[in-house]
């Protein structure tokens, strides 16, 4: 067994314990109502940051049209629970498939444009999904998609959390994720080494999308509603903040920063008339003391506490 599947295993073992856990407390009553819908919600933001952090962090781009995918995923896959009867992971697996095929006719034309021109397009193209979505009286336009059935529980959530976490790490670990790497740092010379940019720009669009979708099944399923109002601007911005604040690049950053504003919104909600200048002042000293975010482009691993153990032990030697 390599580093790395060891590395796997011992990081599929902690999930685990987690997972336990939480869920004990759960079924124990210890962790309530409310506190239980936000560990949904972050479970869900997890998802829908890391894949944005493939977009934007690894390949580079600037998307800020997510909610739009997030928004094409909720409402197939209520389509197909509601209307056409299909269990949960069909519908699921069916709103992933129908956001990355929308990513991949949308990325197709968009990327060959960059920086606020890519951004420009990504965001009106979030609000022409929501539009179109506004006046399809199939999926109960305005009124929004009401009677979806609550499949989506803790179990559900943390899967696919570890399942997006585990397959968009693997991906930038491989070839095609170095190539997307290549792109962001320097587009002219990976072009120049050989690298098709629009190929790798497009794929990383389409999987970001797919688990977008993803994040929109969960999130339908878990709320009976889908409504437009849900998949506005500020929903695509509220995810790009996660990403921000933890770190272009950083996976481990992107559930950091997640899990921290999802917690802070969640831990200000009694305070309404101050939740949003509470917020944000503490995303404006974020950024004027640690503008790279959290983690930078850095992963947390394991290997940090030991180096920062075993320095300490070093020096404490060299002193005596």
């Amino acid at each position: 067994m390599n580093n790395k599947t060891k590395t796997d295993v011992k990081a599929l073992l902690a999930c685990l314990v987690i997972y336990a856990s939480i869920q004990g407390l759960m079924m124990a009553d210890i962790i309530g109502s409310f506190w239980q819908l936000n560990i949904i919600l972050i479970g869900i933001n997890i998802i829908l940051a890391v894949s944005l952090n493939l977009i934007n962090g690894f390949t580079g781009q600037f998307s800020i049209g997510h909610a739009g995918f997030m928004a094409v995923g909720a409402y197939v896959s209520a389509v197909l629970t509601v209307k056409m009867q299909l269990p949960f992971l069909a519908a699921i697996l069916g709103g992933a498939m129908a956001a990355g095929v929308l990513g991949f006719a949308i990325g197709l034309p968009t990327l060959r444009l960059n920086g606020d021109y890519l951004a420009i397009a990504t965001l009106g193209l979030g609000e022409i999904i929501r539009i179109c979505i506004l006046n399809i009286q199939y999926v109960g336009g305005a009124s929004g998609f009401m009677g979806i059935p609550r499949y989506t529980d803790f179990t559900w959530v943390f899967a696919f959390v570890v399942f997006t976490v585990y397959a968009i790490k693997n991906f930038v670990n491989s070839t095609h994720g170095r190539a997307c790497i290549s792109i962001r740092e320097n587009e002219i010379a990976a072009e120049a080494m050989g690298v098709d940019t629009t190929k790798y720009k497009v794929l990383a669009f389409t999987m970001g999308a797919a688990f977008a979708g993803v994040a929109g099944s969960l999130f339908s399923h878990y709320f009976y509603i889908a409504h437009p109002a849900s998949f506005t601007f500020m929903r695509s911005f509220d995810i790009l903040t996660m990403v921000v604040l933890g770190g272009l690049g950083s996976i481990s950053g992107s559930i950091t920063g997640a899990v921290l504003l999802t917690f802070i919104s969640a831990a200000l909600a009694s305070y309404p008339e101050w939740r949003m200048i509470i917020y944000s002042l503490l995303l404006i000293i974020l950024m004027l003391y640690r503008p790279q975010g959290l983690f930078g482009n850095k992963e947390l691993s394991l290997k940090m506490f030991s180096r920062v153990t075993g320095g300490k032990k070093d020096g404490s030697t060299q002193g005596n």
